[in-house]
Protein backbone atom coordinates (compact mmCIF):
# COMPACT_ATOMS: atom_id res chain seq x y z
CA UNK A 1 0.00 0.00 0.00
CA UNK A 2 2.77 2.46 0.94
CA UNK A 3 4.53 1.75 -2.36
CA UNK A 4 1.38 2.67 -4.32
CA UNK A 5 0.94 5.92 -2.33
CA UNK A 6 4.57 6.83 -2.86
CA UNK A 7 4.29 6.27 -6.61
CA UNK A 8 1.15 8.38 -6.74
CA UNK A 9 2.90 11.21 -4.90
CA UNK A 10 5.86 11.06 -7.28
CA UNK A 11 3.55 11.16 -10.28
CA UNK A 12 1.58 14.04 -8.81
CA UNK A 13 4.80 15.95 -8.11
CA UNK A 14 6.03 15.42 -11.66
CA UNK A 15 2.71 16.64 -13.06
CA UNK A 16 2.85 19.74 -10.87
CA UNK A 17 6.37 20.52 -12.05
CA UNK A 18 5.34 20.12 -15.67
CA UNK A 19 2.37 22.44 -15.20
CA UNK A 20 4.52 25.05 -13.46
CA UNK A 21 7.08 24.89 -16.27
CA UNK A 22 4.39 25.39 -18.87
CA UNK A 23 2.93 28.34 -16.97
CA UNK A 24 6.36 29.92 -16.61
CA UNK A 25 7.02 29.66 -20.33
CA UNK A 26 3.60 30.66 -21.54
CA UNK A 27 2.20 32.95 -18.86
CA UNK A 28 -1.44 33.89 -19.38
CA UNK A 29 -1.21 33.82 -23.16
CA UNK A 30 -0.17 37.48 -23.43
CA UNK A 31 3.19 38.75 -24.71
CA UNK A 32 6.17 37.88 -22.53
CA UNK A 33 8.43 40.71 -21.44
CA UNK A 34 11.93 41.33 -20.11
CA UNK A 35 13.99 38.53 -18.68
CA UNK A 36 11.04 36.11 -18.62
CA UNK A 37 10.78 36.20 -22.40
CA UNK A 38 14.55 36.03 -22.82
CA UNK A 39 14.82 33.01 -20.55
CA UNK A 40 12.50 30.99 -22.78
CA UNK A 41 14.26 31.78 -26.04
CA UNK A 42 16.52 29.30 -27.79
CA UNK A 43 20.11 30.42 -28.49
CA UNK A 44 20.41 32.03 -31.92
CA UNK A 45 22.51 34.30 -34.09
CA UNK A 46 20.46 37.50 -34.25
CA UNK A 47 20.85 40.39 -36.66
CA UNK A 48 19.39 43.65 -35.39
CA UNK A 49 18.92 46.69 -37.65
CA UNK A 50 19.31 49.79 -35.49
CA UNK A 51 19.34 53.57 -35.87
CA UNK A 52 22.79 55.19 -36.06
CA UNK A 53 22.28 57.08 -32.81
CA UNK A 54 22.17 53.74 -30.98
CA UNK A 55 25.62 52.64 -32.18
CA UNK A 56 27.58 52.96 -28.94
CA UNK A 57 24.90 52.07 -26.42
CA UNK A 58 23.72 49.01 -28.37
CA UNK A 59 27.23 47.62 -28.52
CA UNK A 60 27.25 47.73 -24.73
CA UNK A 61 23.72 46.35 -24.53
CA UNK A 62 24.50 43.56 -27.00
CA UNK A 63 27.48 42.43 -24.96
CA UNK A 64 25.32 42.39 -21.81
CA UNK A 65 22.62 40.39 -23.56
CA UNK A 66 25.08 37.81 -24.87
CA UNK A 67 26.59 37.41 -21.40
CA UNK A 68 23.16 36.76 -19.91
CA UNK A 69 22.17 34.42 -22.75
CA UNK A 70 25.02 32.00 -23.49
CA UNK A 71 24.94 30.68 -27.04
CA UNK A 72 23.19 33.76 -28.44
CA UNK A 73 25.11 36.13 -30.70
CA UNK A 74 23.77 39.61 -31.50
CA UNK A 75 25.09 41.40 -34.58
CA UNK A 76 24.03 45.00 -35.23
CA UNK A 77 23.71 46.84 -38.53
CA UNK A 78 23.56 50.60 -37.94
CA UNK A 79 22.24 53.17 -40.42
CA UNK A 80 19.72 55.98 -40.75
CA UNK A 81 16.20 54.79 -40.01
CA UNK A 82 15.10 55.46 -43.59
CA UNK A 83 17.93 53.24 -44.86
CA UNK A 84 16.93 50.48 -42.44
CA UNK A 85 13.33 50.69 -43.63
CA UNK A 86 14.48 50.29 -47.23
CA UNK A 87 16.52 47.24 -46.24
CA UNK A 88 13.49 45.67 -44.56
CA UNK A 89 11.30 46.37 -47.59
CA UNK A 90 13.92 44.74 -49.83
CA UNK A 91 13.94 41.60 -47.68
CA UNK A 92 17.36 41.98 -46.06
CA UNK A 93 17.96 39.03 -43.70
CA UNK A 94 17.45 40.38 -40.17
CA UNK A 95 15.57 39.55 -37.00
CA UNK A 96 14.66 42.82 -35.29
CA UNK A 97 14.44 46.54 -36.03
CA UNK A 98 14.92 49.63 -33.86
CA UNK A 99 14.28 53.04 -35.44
CA UNK A 100 14.68 56.60 -34.15
CA UNK A 101 11.06 57.53 -34.84
CA UNK A 102 7.61 55.99 -34.78
CA UNK A 103 6.74 57.19 -38.29
CA UNK A 104 9.30 54.91 -39.93
CA UNK A 105 8.26 51.94 -37.81
CA UNK A 106 4.55 52.58 -38.49
CA UNK A 107 5.26 52.36 -42.21
CA UNK A 108 6.53 48.80 -41.74
CA UNK A 109 3.57 47.21 -39.97
CA UNK A 110 3.29 44.54 -42.65
CA UNK A 111 6.89 43.47 -41.99
CA UNK A 112 7.10 43.76 -38.19
CA UNK A 113 5.59 42.34 -35.07
CA UNK A 114 4.27 44.52 -32.27
CA UNK A 115 6.51 47.54 -31.66
CA UNK A 116 7.28 49.02 -28.27
CA UNK A 117 9.04 52.27 -27.34
CA UNK A 118 12.33 51.44 -25.59
CA UNK A 119 13.94 54.90 -25.26
CA UNK A 120 13.58 58.61 -25.97
CA UNK A 121 16.05 61.34 -26.91
CA UNK A 122 16.26 65.11 -27.49
CA UNK A 123 18.15 67.38 -29.86
CA UNK A 124 21.05 69.72 -29.09
CA UNK A 125 23.24 72.05 -31.12
CA UNK A 126 26.77 70.68 -31.59
CA UNK A 127 29.37 73.36 -32.29
CA UNK A 128 33.11 73.39 -32.80
CA UNK A 129 35.30 72.92 -29.74
CA UNK A 130 35.03 75.95 -27.49
CA UNK A 131 32.01 77.23 -29.43
CA UNK A 132 34.10 79.85 -31.30
CA UNK A 133 31.05 81.46 -32.93
CA UNK A 134 29.31 81.88 -29.57
CA UNK A 135 26.15 80.08 -30.65
CA UNK A 136 23.60 80.32 -27.87
CA UNK A 137 20.41 78.97 -29.41
CA UNK A 138 18.45 78.03 -32.50
CA UNK A 139 18.07 81.59 -33.79
CA UNK A 140 21.85 81.93 -34.03
CA UNK A 141 21.91 79.16 -36.66
CA UNK A 142 20.39 81.58 -39.18
CA UNK A 143 23.65 83.54 -39.36
CA UNK A 144 24.71 83.90 -42.99
CA UNK A 145 28.41 83.42 -42.19
CA UNK A 146 27.77 80.23 -40.28
CA UNK A 147 28.32 76.81 -41.86
CA UNK A 148 25.50 74.64 -40.55
CA UNK A 149 25.03 70.98 -41.40
CA UNK A 150 21.75 69.10 -40.93
CA UNK A 151 20.52 65.59 -41.58
CA UNK A 152 18.43 65.11 -44.71
CA UNK A 153 14.69 65.72 -44.15
CA UNK A 154 13.81 62.06 -44.75
CA UNK A 155 16.05 61.07 -41.81
CA UNK A 156 14.31 61.19 -38.40
CA UNK A 157 16.83 63.63 -36.88
CA UNK A 158 16.55 65.77 -40.03
CA UNK A 159 12.77 65.82 -39.72
CA UNK A 160 12.98 66.70 -36.02
CA UNK A 161 15.47 69.47 -36.89
CA UNK A 162 13.17 70.98 -39.50
CA UNK A 163 10.26 70.77 -37.07
CA UNK A 164 11.96 72.74 -34.30
CA UNK A 165 13.54 75.30 -36.66
CA UNK A 166 10.21 75.94 -38.41
CA UNK A 167 8.45 76.31 -35.08
CA UNK A 168 10.91 79.04 -34.07
CA UNK A 169 10.75 80.72 -37.47
CA UNK A 170 14.44 80.07 -38.10
CA UNK A 171 15.59 79.64 -41.70
CA UNK A 172 18.80 77.67 -42.12
CA UNK A 173 20.57 77.00 -45.41
CA UNK A 174 22.72 73.97 -44.60
CA UNK A 175 26.04 73.47 -46.35
CA UNK A 176 25.14 69.78 -46.56
CA UNK A 177 22.36 67.35 -45.66
CA UNK A 178 23.65 64.09 -44.27
CA UNK A 179 22.20 60.52 -44.33
CA UNK A 180 22.34 60.04 -40.54
CA UNK A 181 23.10 61.81 -37.28
CA UNK A 182 26.63 60.40 -37.01
CA UNK A 183 27.54 62.00 -40.34
CA UNK A 184 26.26 65.38 -39.08
CA UNK A 185 28.33 65.07 -35.91
CA UNK A 186 31.41 64.04 -37.87
CA UNK A 187 31.24 67.20 -40.00
CA UNK A 188 31.30 69.34 -36.86
CA UNK A 189 34.06 67.28 -35.22
CA UNK A 190 36.26 67.64 -38.31
CA UNK A 191 35.68 71.38 -38.56
CA UNK A 192 33.85 71.04 -41.89
CA UNK A 193 30.84 72.72 -40.27
CA UNK A 194 30.47 75.29 -37.52
CA UNK A 195 27.35 73.70 -36.05
CA UNK A 196 24.81 70.93 -36.52
CA UNK A 197 21.66 69.59 -34.92
CA UNK A 198 22.22 66.15 -33.39
CA UNK A 199 20.85 63.99 -30.60
CA UNK A 200 21.98 64.79 -27.07
CA UNK A 201 23.45 61.30 -26.65
CA UNK A 202 25.63 61.62 -29.77
CA UNK A 203 27.01 64.99 -28.75
CA UNK A 204 27.78 63.69 -25.25
CA UNK A 205 29.60 60.68 -26.67
CA UNK A 206 31.79 62.99 -28.74
CA UNK A 207 33.40 64.27 -25.55
CA UNK A 208 35.57 67.38 -25.92
CA UNK A 209 35.58 67.20 -29.73
CA UNK A 210 32.49 69.42 -29.81
CA UNK A 211 30.66 71.87 -27.59
CA UNK A 212 27.04 71.13 -26.71
CA UNK A 213 24.44 73.91 -26.67
CA UNK A 214 21.21 72.76 -25.01
CA UNK A 215 17.84 73.54 -26.60
CA UNK A 216 15.04 74.40 -24.13
CA UNK A 217 12.35 71.74 -23.83
CA UNK A 218 9.63 74.10 -25.10
CA UNK A 219 11.63 74.57 -28.32
CA UNK A 220 12.76 70.97 -28.65
CA UNK A 221 11.43 67.72 -30.08
CA UNK A 222 11.32 64.31 -28.42
CA UNK A 223 12.64 61.40 -30.47
CA UNK A 224 11.02 58.05 -29.67
CA UNK A 225 12.77 54.74 -30.40
CA UNK A 226 10.41 51.83 -31.16
CA UNK A 227 11.72 48.26 -31.39
CA UNK A 228 10.01 45.32 -33.06
CA UNK A 229 10.80 41.78 -34.21
CA UNK A 230 10.68 41.21 -37.96
CA UNK A 231 8.12 38.75 -39.29
CA UNK A 232 10.67 37.36 -41.76
CA UNK A 233 13.05 36.38 -38.95
CA UNK A 234 14.13 32.75 -38.88
CA UNK A 235 14.49 33.06 -35.09
CA UNK A 236 11.09 34.47 -34.17
CA UNK A 237 11.16 33.55 -30.48
CA UNK A 238 14.73 34.78 -29.97
CA UNK A 239 14.00 38.03 -31.81
CA UNK A 240 10.90 38.68 -29.71
CA UNK A 241 12.89 37.89 -26.56
CA UNK A 242 15.60 40.42 -27.43
CA UNK A 243 13.03 43.14 -28.16
CA UNK A 244 11.29 42.39 -24.85
CA UNK A 245 14.64 42.53 -23.03
CA UNK A 246 15.19 46.11 -24.23
CA UNK A 247 12.45 47.16 -21.79
CA UNK A 248 13.95 45.22 -18.89
CA UNK A 249 15.58 47.01 -15.93
CA UNK A 250 19.02 45.82 -17.06
CA UNK A 251 18.68 47.23 -20.57
CA UNK A 252 17.01 50.43 -19.39
CA UNK A 253 19.89 51.06 -16.99
CA UNK A 254 22.37 50.79 -19.89
CA UNK A 255 20.31 53.12 -22.08
CA UNK A 256 19.80 55.74 -19.39
CA UNK A 257 23.46 55.70 -18.36
CA UNK A 258 24.19 56.58 -22.00
CA UNK A 259 21.88 59.60 -21.74
CA UNK A 260 18.69 58.20 -23.24
CA UNK A 261 15.43 59.03 -21.51
CA UNK A 262 12.85 56.58 -20.22
CA UNK A 263 10.26 55.32 -22.73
Amino acid sequence: MSVIVTRRRVAAGALTCALLAALTACGDGGPATGSAASAGAEPANLTVLAASSLTDVFRTAGAAYEKAHPGTKVTFSFAGSQELAAQVKQGAPADALVTADTRTMDGLKAETGTAQIVARNRLVIATGKGNPHKIGGLKDLAGTKLKVVLAAPEVPVGRYSKEILDRQGVTVKPVSQEPNVRAVLSKVELGEADAGLVYRTDSAKSGDKVETVEIPDDQNAVASYPAAPLKASKHAAAAAAFVAWLSSPEAQKILQEAGFQQP
